[in-house]
């Protein structure tokens, strides 16, 4: 098992990719801490899981609900040594027509939120001399997408923050780095029309959407000791969108 004792944090864990994960990390090894503003869904998610799950609620845009969460599941499952920065959410709209409360939402969950629970976490990790952080970036970071500019704001500073922070904490034994997911059938991709998605598919070389588990099985390769010299790297997983 490839993270056997390891101890995980996934933000965003209840539902899709972050189940996802969860999922496959426990199945290798873990202890897998997963947090959501959603108490029903967390509760759900966490009984489905197992015993190697504990599950709690946590706002990544509140410092002090970080703080806690964190201190909870050290006292609880043990040090972190893996955090999936995957908490995300979108506001989608053009330019001219983007409420200025839709944009700060946007960025204070997908931006402000990664850089709260990394501060927290990372200490404990750079006390250690180990750990591993993994952030959700996306394909659209990397050439932009029609009516989401504050989406693709924060997944193009994710991927600023993680090399970084790839730079910063290299050094202290601490590894960073990205995933860069495409078009994957999700509960956020849900309300996209057919006709639109039919599109989005003809994108893709592979001709179809991605899967949760295959952005799954990134971070499990990413978190592992497989990956011990990759460090600021952002890996597309997008059937080739970006080839």
């Amino acid at each position: 098992m490839r993270l056997k004792d390891k101890v995980a944090l996934i933000t965003g864990g209840a539902r899709g990719i972050g189940r996802a994960t969860a999922e496959v990390y426990i199945r290798e090894g873990a202890r897998v801490a997963i947090v959501d503003v959603d108490a029903a869904a967390v509760e759900e998610a966490a009984k489905e899981l197992g015993n190697d799950t504990l599950g709690l609620v946590m706002d990544v845009t509140s410092r002090e609900s970080v703080l806690a969460g964190v201190d909870a599941i050290t006292e609880k499952l043990g040090p972190i040594d893996i955090l999936v920065n995957n908490a995300g959410i979108i506001k989608d709209a053009q330019l001219l027509k983007m409420e200025e409360a839709d944009f700060d939402a946007v960025v204070s969950v997908n931006l402000k939120g990664v850089f709260n629970t990394t501060q927290v976490v990372s200490r404990q990790m750079v006390e250690r001399g180990t750990g591993v952080i993994l952030n959700a970036s996306s394909v659209v970071a990397l050439y932009g997408n029609f009516g989401q500019t504050n989406y693709v704001a924060t997944k193009s500073g994710v991927i600023g923050m993680t090399k970084t922070w790839a730079r910063e904490l290299g050094r202290k034994g601490v590894r960073v780095n990205a995933v860069a997911p495409g078009f994957i059938k999700t509960r956020m991709t849900e309300g996209i029309p057919d006709k639109v998605m039919t599109k989005l598919e003809a994108m893709v070389p592979m001709q179809r959407m991605g899967v949760p588990e295959e952005i799954a099985n990134a971070y499990l390769f990413l978190a592992s000791d497989e990956a011990s010299y990759v460090n600021g790297h952002v890996l597309s997983v997008d059937g080739g969108v970006t080839t």
